[in-house]
C-alpha cells in the first residue's frame, strides 16, 4: 500500500468517526477483535485497556483508531498490511445507512424524537455452523458432532448514553459422549451434622465429547433440549448424544456517564475476567456459561480501573427441571481493581463470593470487599480471591502470574501442595511479539488447578429450611474459572498469524494431565462435584492420571464478495494413563463407604484420535 493509501484510509476513518453512532452494546468475548487488540497493546500501540470483558463497540473503535493515529516505535510498529486488516475490522463495529443491507443481514432503521432525541437500530440475522469429525482408535470407528445455530438479533441505540441488544437463536446439534464410570463425591465414610445428607455418592463420569478436541466444545444451548422430532415436556434433555433441538438468548442494556468513564450493564451475556491473554483467565473465563447479572465499570483514567459485577447462577438440568434446583440457588458477585504503569506493568486483584440467593446488600454494594465481608455475615458462602501481574517491554512481548485462590490454611502454608485443604489455581504466561510477520505472536503458558480448587462442600443455610445448597464455583455445570478441572495442569504453547487481510491461522500445542475421575484408582479432588477436602495429595503419584498430547493447525478465512467466514481446525489428540500399585493408592486415599468401583472396561483406556471440524459464518 503506498503513502497516498494510508493517507486515504485515515481520512475515511476520520469522517466515519463523525457520521457514524458509537453504541454500547457489547461485542462477544470469542471475535477475533480481541486477539489484535491484545497484540496491539502488546506493542505499546493503545493506551492498556481494561482486564473486563466484552468491551463495547464504541469502545473497540476508539481503541482502534488510537492505534492507526500512534506514532512510528522503535519496536512493533504497524505495517501497512497491518493498518489495512485494522481498517477493515474498523468497518465491522461502525454503524452503516438506514435500510436493508444484505451484505450484513440486516434493516437499519433511524427514528427522531419530539424533542431532538433519536432511536436507532437494526434487525439482523445470522447463521453458524460447526461440523466436527473424529476416529478414536479405543472404540474403533468415527464419531460426528455438529452445531448449527441460527439467530435473530434486535439492538439500537436511544440517544448517545443507552444502547441494548436481544439475540435469539436456535439450533440443531450433537455432541456424543460416552459413561466412563461413577465418581466418588466424598472419598470416604463421612459423618456431618446431618449424617444422612453428608455422604458419599456415586455420580457418573463423562468422557469429552467424541467428535471434538478435548475441552475445545462449549455448549450454547440454554437450559435444555429435546431429541428430534420429540418436542414435549417430558422429552426434555440436558446433553445432545443424539440429534437434538435447542434455543439459546442473550440480552443486554448498557449505559455510559460522565463522559464515558462510567459504564453500567445489565444483561444475559459471556464474560471474561483477569485475563493476561485471550481466554486465559483463572476467575471468570471466556468459556464460562452466561448469567443474568448488573456490572459495573469505572475508567478514570488510563492507570486506574474498578470493576463490578454481581448476577444470578444457573442451575445445571443434569436430573430433570425440578431435582437440581432444589440445591442450587447460587449468586454471585465480583469486584476488580486494575492499576496500570504506563504500559510496562499492569496489576488486577479482588475478590469473588458465590452465595446461595438471598437480599444480602453486602454483596450487593460494589463498594464492599466481598471476601471481608462474609465475616460479617456468618460462613455460608464461597469465598475466594485473585490476583494478576504482568510486565511487558512494548513491542518485544510481555510475562505474567496470576494466581487464584479458593481455600487456604495459613498455618500449614509450608505444605500448599501436600494438603488437600489447599485449593488454589496457579498461571505463568509469556507472550512475544514476531516481528515483519502481520500480527504474529507466540504465547506459552503452565497452568495449574490444585485438588477441590473451584468446588465446595454442600452448605446448610438457615433461609433454605433443610435442603443442603451446593455452593461450587460452576454456572451451568461448567467452571468459572478456568476451562480444566481441578487436579489439572497444562502446557500450552500456541503461535498466531494473520498472513493476509482476511485470513487467520494458528499452530497450537497442549499437554494436560488430570486426576483420574472414574475407577478404582480414582483421585480425590479431581472433579467439580468433589465435596470435602481431607487428605493429603501428590500429583502424579496420588492415583491414576491421564496424558494429553493435542497438536492441532487451523485458521479462517474470510470473503470480501460473499458475507461468509470459512474457519476449521485439523490434529491428533493422543491420551493415556500413569498409575501406582493398589498398596501405593491405599496410603493416599482410605477406602471409600461405599467400596472400590472397578473402571469401565477393566482399565484405563489408551487413545488416539483424529479429528477435523470444519464451520462457516453467514453474517456474522
Amino acid at each position: 500500500m503506498r503513502r497516498s493509501g494510508i493517507v486515504s484510509i485515515l481520512a475515511f476513518l476520520f469522517l466515519c468517526g463523525n457520521l457514524f453512532a458509537q453504541t454500547h452494546v457489547s461485542v462477544p468475548v470469542d471475535h477475533s477483535i480481541y486477539y489484535l487488540l491484545n497484540q496491539a497493546e502488546v506493542r505499546g500501540l493503545c493506551i492498556p485497556l481494561p482486564a473486563v470483558k466484552p468491551y463495547t463497540r464504541g469502545r473497540i473503535v476508539e481503541a482502534i483508531d488510537e492505534i492507526l493515529a500512534s506514532e512510528p516505535r522503535r519496536f512493533g510498529s504497524l505495517t501497512d498490511a497491518e493498518r489495512a486488516i485494522l481498517a477493515e475490522a474498523r468497518e465491522e463495529f461502525t454503524k452503516g445507512e438506514k435500510g436493508l443491507d444484505l451484505k450484513n443481514g440486516m434493516y437499519r432503521f433511524d427514528v427522531e424524537g419530539k424533542k431532538g432525541g433519536y432511536f436507532s437500530g437494526d434487525v439482523g440475522v445470522s447463521l453458524e455452523s460447526l461440523n466436527s469429525a473424529a476416529y478414536r482408535t479405543e472404540y474403533g470407528k468415527a464419531f460426528f458432532g455438529t452445531d448449527i445455530w441460527g439467530t435473530v438479533s434486535l439492538k439500537g441505540d436511544v440517544g448517545e448514553n443507552f444502547s441494548f441488544n436481544v439475540d435469539f437463536s436456535g439450533g440443531f446439534l450433537m455432541a456424543e459422549r460416552k459413561i466412563l464410570g461413577e465418581f466418588d463425591t466424598y472419598p470416604s465414610n463421612w459423618e456431618y451434622v446431618l449424617p444422612d445428607k453428608y455422604e458419599d455418592h456415586r455420580v457418573n463420569t463423562y468422557s469429552q465429547p467424541l467428535a471434538y478436541f478435548p475441552f475445545s466444545y462449549q455448549k450454547k444451548w440454554d437450559g435444555f433440549m429435546f431429541p428430534l422430532g420429540k418436542v414435549s415436556a417430558g422429552n426434555m434433555i440436558s446433553w445432545p448424544d443424539g440429534f437434538s433441538m435447542g434455543t439459546g438468548m442473550m440480552a443486554e442494556m448498557a449505559g455510559s456517564a460522565f463522559d464515558d468513564m462510567l459504564l453500567v450493564r445489565a444483561g444475559r451475556i459471556r464474560r471474561e475476567w483477569g485475563a493476561m491473554a485471550p481466554g486465559s483467565s483463572l476467575v471468570l473465563n471466556a468459556a464460562a456459561r452466561p448469567f443474568v447479572g448488573v456490572e459495573m465499570i469505572f475508567n478514570p483514567a488510563p492507570w486506574i480501573s474498578f470493576s463490578s459485577l454481581t448476577g444470578g447462577l444457573e442451575f445445571y438440568n443434569g436430573e430433570g427441571i425440578k431435582e437440581p434446583a432444589l440445591s442450587f440457588q447460587n449468586a454471585f458477585s465480583i469486584q476488580q481493581l486494575e492499576l496500570n504503569y504506563k504500559n510496562y506493568v499492569h496489576v488486577d486483584f479482588g475478590s469473588t463470593a458465590i452465595w446461595p440467593k438471598r437480599l444480602e446488600f453486602g454483596y450487593l454494594f460494589p463498594l464492599i470487599d466481598n471476601f471481608l465481608f462474609q465475616n460479617f455475615i456468618g460462613d455460608f458462602d464461597n469465598m475466594a480471591v485473585f490476583i494478576n501481574i504482568k510486565g511487558q517491554y512494548p513491542g518485544l512481548g510481555s510475562l505474567w502470574f496470576s494466581f487464584f485462590v479458593d481455600e487456604m490454611e495459613v498455618s500449614s502454608l509450608s505444605k500448599a501442595f501436600e494438603k488437600d485443604r489447599h485449593m488454589f489455581a496457579f498461571q505463568f504466561g509469556l507472550q512475544g511479539v514476531i516481528p515483519w510477520l502481520p500480527f504474529a505472536s507466540f504465547t506459552l503458558s503452565y497452568t495449574k488447578v490444585e485438588p477441590y480448587n473451584y468446588t465446595h462442600s454442600k452448605v446448610l443455610t438457615p433461609w433454605y429450611s433443610d435442603n443442603l445448597m451446593e455452593t461450587a464455583y460452576v454456572n451451568n455445570g461448567v467452571s468459572m474459572g478456568y476451562y480444566l478441572p481441578p487436579n489439572s495442569d497444562e502446557i500450552k504453547l500456541r503461535f498466531d498469524i494473520r498472513p493476509w487481510l482476511r485470513t487467520a491461522g494458528y499452530f497450537q500445542y497442549q499437554l494436560i494431565r488430570h486426576g483420574a475421575d472414574y475407577g478404582s484408582h480414582q483421585v480425590d479432588g479431581s472433579s467439580l462435584v468433589s465435596e470435602h477436602p481431607i487428605y493429603i495429595k501428590n500429583f502424579l503419584n496420588d492415583g491414576a492420571y491421564q496424558w494429553m498430547h493435542i497438536i492441532k493447525i487451523g485458521g479462517e478465512q474470510k470473503f470480501s464478495s460473499f458475507p461468509i467466514t470459512v474457519y476449521g481446525e485439523a490434529g491428533i489428540a493422543y491420551s493415556y494413563f500413569t498409575d501406582i500399585s493398589d498398596a501405593e493408592y491405599a496410603r493416599y486415599n482410605p477406602p471409600s463407604s461405599l467400596g472400590s468401583l472397578p473402571p469401565a472396561g477393566g482399565n484405563y483406556l489408551k487413545s488416539t484420535a483424529f479429528i477435523l471440524t470444519i464451520g462457516f459464518r453467514i453474517f456474522k
